[in-house]
């Protein structure tokens, strides 16, 4: 979803905890060590590209950054950061691996 299927050994990661799943946002800032995609299912028409990724945690968030402090970010033509991350983390309550612009990480590495 969003760029997602394009992740790399190598890039920079924004981790962010479920807040479906009882996590708290913007947890940690690590770089990928393994990326890999995973077959599509026998059986559907249409299926979201999936991929499944290791981690090395760099650093954790300093500061807390959720859908609580994202919800007001909510005119998707604005072209803020918060809008961006809002529009992909929260528009859709799913597990996902989004691609992010230049200004977005730049956002988000405010927080450490």
């Amino acid at each position: 979803m969003y760029g997602g299927k394009h992740v790399s050994e190598g890039d920079t990661m924004f981790v962010f905890a479920s807040e479906n799943e009882g996590g708290s946002g913007l947890i940690a800032r690590g770089v990928v060590t393994s990326a890999k995609a995973v077959a599509k299912k026998k059986g559907l028409a249409r299926e979201t590209p999936r991929v499944s990724i290791t981690i090395g945690r760099i650093s954790f968030a300093k500061r807390p950054l959720g859908r609580s402090e994202l919800k007001r970010f909510g005119n998707w033509s604005d072209g803020r950061p918060e809008t961006e991350l809002n529009f992909k983390f929260y528009r859709q309550a799913t597990n996902k691996i989004a691609g992010i612009s230049d200004e977005a990480a730049a956002f988000l590495n405010d927080f450490f």
